[in-house]
């Protein structure tokens, strides 16, 4: 009996593999000096000398460096008063923020209620009318109560600003939460607190995280709101600060303003520094411990 030799056929190789990681590097790379371009500009022009800056040279390598710029925006804008304002009120608003949208989001998650449908509509009706639309009623209430020029009433303003969003981002992260994981830790005589504490909260530090790096981020770099609230020079925000901010003879010093925009930067890239790590673990973290 004759037996028949088989060649082996080989798959074609799919070449377009081969290149989609490397376009994958350069897209990424493309990505990050897209964002990281302004940030060197802002450098570059800090470290300037006026002479450079009124000469119209735009070239991103400064001929001379400057340091000056740093310790002159310091002095005559007052950043470190500024600074202050806007780090007590960015991080007490993120406090009460999270406070409030955790266990409001595991509610809404969770319970199907009469009020579950009225929240989703609130959270959905608020994002849809500008700001420019409530700013005077807003400062009529807060006049009302004595909070308008006082960091509270930035915090008030804030807090109900970043609420609905945050809230919305919690309750998917909520969601994502399997109710098995729940339930077997009931099963296994754990009381509603611990479920709650020991295997829900774990598994929703991401998304505590993420709220958190947004609610700070939204009420540091806020502008409307404080330039309507806020008419003391003492009670100013980095942002008011910054958008007043003028050298000798009324006319901008673009090196110390570039200086100072680069110093008020700094607060947020340490906080999600601190916690970006939250940021990519994983959601299911959590889930085996007791």
């Amino acid at each position: 009996m004759t037996m028949l030799s088989r060649t082996p056929v080989r798959a074609p190789v799919n070449r377009a593999r081969g290149y989609s990681r490397p376009l994958q590097y350069l897209a990424l790379a493309g990505y990050v000096v897209f964002l990281g371009f302004p940030l060197l500009f802002l450098l570059a022009t800090s470290v300037k000398t006026p002479q450079e800056l009124q000469s119209g040279d735009s070239s991103l390598l400064p001929r001379s460096f400057n340091l000056n710029n740093f310790g002159d925006a310091i002095q005559k804008a007052n950043l470190v008063q500024a600074a202050g304002n806007s780090l007590y009120v960015a991080v007490l608003t993120t406090v009460i923020v999270t406070v409030i949208s955790l266990p409001a989001a595991y509610a809404l998650s969770r319970f199907r209620t009469k009020l579950r449908g009225v929240a989703t509509g609130w959270i959905l009706l608020s994002q849809v009318f500008p700001f420019i639309l409530i700013v005077i009623p807003v400062f009529l209430v807060l006049k009302q109560v004595g909070l308008v020029n006082h960091p509270l009433g930035l915090v008030l303003v804030y807090t109900v600003w970043c609420l609905p969003f945050a809230l919305w981002m919690l309750r998917g992260y909520v969601t994502a939460v399997p109710v098995e994981l729940e339930e077997a830790g009931a099963m296994d005589g754990a009381s509603r607190l611990r479920v709650l504490w020991s295997i829900v909260l774990p598994l929703l530090a991401p998304g505590l995280v993420a709220t958190s790096l947004f609610t700070f981020i939204s009420s540091w770099n806020e502008f409307f709101f404080a330039l309507v609230l806020i008419q003391d020079p003492h009670l100013q925000t980095l942002p008011l600060t910054l958008a007043r901010f003028v050298g000798a003879e009324g006319q901008v010093q673009l090196g110390q303003l570039a200086a100072a925009s680069l110093l008020a930067t700094i607060p947020s890239l340490v906080f999600f520094l601190l916690i970006q790590r939250r940021l990519t673990s994983g959601l299911m973290s959590g889930a085996v411990k007791g």
